[in-house]
C-alpha cells in the first residue's frame, strides 16, 4: 500500500482555501501567466493521495482548536464521517456526503467526495482557556480519545521501577534519588491541580522528558536538567491559578508543608486588605530543586 503522512497546524489565520482550495494571488509568474492560482490545500492533497491505486493517506492536524477550524473546513465537514466516504474500491455509495468546492485542476466547481483510506487524526489541549470551545456539531463527527498523565510513562523514561515505599532522604545520594523526588512531586502537583481547576488542567510528563537521559548523567547535571523541566511546569501552576496566590501555594504544598520547602505563603496588608505573597526562588537551581520536590511530595510536612 501506498501510504503518505500529510501535516498541519491551525492558528488564527487558517484558512479554506489553505485547507480545502481556493483562489490565491500567483507568486513570481511569469509574463503572460494568470494573475491568480488555485491552491491545492493539505486536506485536498491528502485526499486525492488515498484516491490513487492502493493509496492510503493519514492526514495530522495539531491545535485544531487554535484556528477558525469550521471554517478551514467548510463543506467538507459533512463528509468527515466514515459513513459518509466513498467505498473502498472509489465508488459512490447511498449515504455518501459530497460536498461543492473548486477544482485545483480545472477550475471549475464540482462535487467533491472524500476517500474511504483517509484518516484524519486531530490534536488539541481542551483546557486552554485563551481560545474558543469547538462546535459541538463539529467534535460530534470525530471519536474523541483522552490523553492522561501517565505516571508509568515517565518512571519508565527516567529508568526506574515500580513506586517503592522508601521516603525519601534529606539529600540525595544517587541521581535515582532525585528522579524519584520528581516523579512524586509532579504526581502531587498534578493531584493538586486536578482538585483545584479541574483533572482537565494537569500537566502531562512529557513535560519533564526530553533527548537527555537524566539517568546517565552525575547527579548535579542530572539535577540541573530536572531544574528545566520544573521551570516548565511551575509556570504551568502560575498560568492555571493566575491571580490566586493561594491556589499557587497550595499546588506547591507552601500551605501547611514541611519546613523546608522553599517556598512560603506569607501574608500582608495593602490599603488595610489582606495580601497573599508567595516568596521563595526565582528560579530552580541545583542548590534548591531537590528540597522543593521533596516538599511538593510530602503533603504531611
Amino acid at each position: 500500500m501506498d501510504r503518505k503522512v500529510f501535516r498541519t497546524v491551525f492558528h488564527q489565520n487558517s484558512k479554506y482555501r489553505d485547507f480545502v482550495s481556493g483562489i490565491t494571488p500567483a507568486v513570481n509568474k511569469v509574463a503572460g501567466a494568470p494573475d491568480f492560482t488555485i491552491v491545492k490545500g493539505t486536506l485536498y492533497r491528502a485526499s486525492e493521495h488515498a484516491k490513487g491505486a492502493n493509496g492510503a493517506a493519514l492526514l495530522i492536524i495539531d491545535e485544531i482548536n487554535r484556528g477558525p477550524a469550521v471554517q478551514a473546513f467548510g463543506g467538507a465537514i459533512v463528509a468527515i464521517e466514515s459513513d459518509k466516504r466513498l467505498a473502498s474500491d472509489g465508488a459512490k455509495r447511498a449515504e455518501t456526503q459530497f460536498f461543492e468546492m473548486l477544482d485545483p485542476i480545472s477550475g471549475d466547481v464540482i462535487e467533491y467526495a472524500l476517500p474511504h483510506d483517509l484518516y484524519i487524526l486531530a490534536a488539541m489541549n481542551q483546557a486552554d482557556a485563551s481560545v474558543e470551545p469547538l462546535d459541538v456539531a463539529f467534535l460530534r463527527r470525530w471519536e474523541p480519545l483522552r490523553l492522561e498523565p501517565d505516571e508509568a510513562a515517565l518512571r519508565t523514561f527516567y529508568g526506574l521501577g515500580a513506586k517503592g515505599a522508601n521516603v525519601l532522604p534529606d539529600v540525595p545520594a544517587s541521581v535515582d534519588d532525585a528522579l524519584e523526588a520528581s516523579v512524586s512531586a509532579w504526581v502531587a502537583v498534578n493531584a493538586q491541580i486536578a482538585l483545584g481547576r479541574g483533572p482537565e488542567f494537569q500537566i502531562g510528563h512529557g513535560v519533564l522528558m526530553s533527548d537527555v537521559k537524566p539517568q546517565t548523567l552525575g547527579l548535579n547535571e542530572a539535577l540541573g536538567t530536572l531544574c528545566v523541566g520544573w521551570a516548565k511546569v511551575r509556570a504551568h501552576v502560575e498560568e492555571v491559578f493566575f491571580g490566586d496566590t493561594r491556589g499557587i501555594a497550595a499546588a506547591l504544598n507552601a500551605l501547611d508543608g514541611p519546613a523546608f520547602n522553599p517556598f512560603k505563603l506569607t501574608e500582608t496588608t495593602f490599603a488595610d486588605d489582606l495580601r497573599f505573597r508567595l516568596e521563595g526562588p526565582m528560579n530552580f537551581a541545583e542548590n534548591n530543586i531537590y528540597a522543593a520536590l521533596r516538599a511538593f511530595s510530602n503533603p504531611r510536612g
